[in-house]
């Protein structure tokens, strides 16, 4: 038959659950199971304090909900540690962040894309010369920092002008047409 524990706490501490609680003293909080202290860390040690709240619900049987209640987190907080605890294990928590890579259009880069560009190579062809993403290169011509060939802007302003010229001499002949 099993043995029944009394929820002993400490003086001080605050209950989790029936056998869980926690006590903070001065700079450092102490978790405790059944009257034992199992874990300490300091307070403002965030990492320590999320690997714990995953520890407390998954060996210790400590539900999300009353782990967020004692400590003031929302839900969400508790749950993506427990996620990452499952996926990872403790050394997930202080793990260093990842973080984005260095910047792709470097000045040497954008130097021998301006010039690619100015021999008239089109945007796709000089992204994959050198070796970005054409997605990268465009935005970068969007945003201005990368001009495309006069060539080709001029050749599309000849046709619109031309378009915008002939377009009243064909409506006034088809209203000829029509008297």
């Amino acid at each position: 038959m099993p043995q029944l524990h009394l929820p002993l706490f400490p003086s001080g501490a605050s209950a989790i659950s029936g056998s869980l609680s926690f006590a903070r003293s001065e700079e450092t909080v102490t978790y405790f199971h059944s009257g034992m202290p199992v874990f300490s860390h300091v307070q403002t040690d965030r990492a320590s304090f999320r690997l714990i709240t995953a520890q407390l619900h998954v060996t210790c049987g400590a539900s999300q909900a009353d782990l967020a209640r004692a400590f003031g987190v929302p839900q969400i907080t508790i749950k993506r540690a427990v996620k990452l605890y499952r996926s990872k294990g403790a050394k997930g928590f202080f793990a260093p962040r990842v973080v984005r890579r260095a910047t792709v259009l470097t000045a040497g880069v954008l130097e021998q894309a301006q010039s690619q560009l100015d021999e008239g190579h089109q945007p796709r062809m000089v992204a994959e010369l050198l070796g970005i993403k054409p997605d990268t290169l465009t935005k970068a011509i969007r945003a201005g920092r990368l001009r495309t060939s006069a060539k080709k802007t001029a050749a599309t302003a000849r046709t619109t002008r031309s378009y915008r010229a002939t377009a009243p001499v064909k409506a006034a002949a088809k209203a000829n047409a029509r008297a």
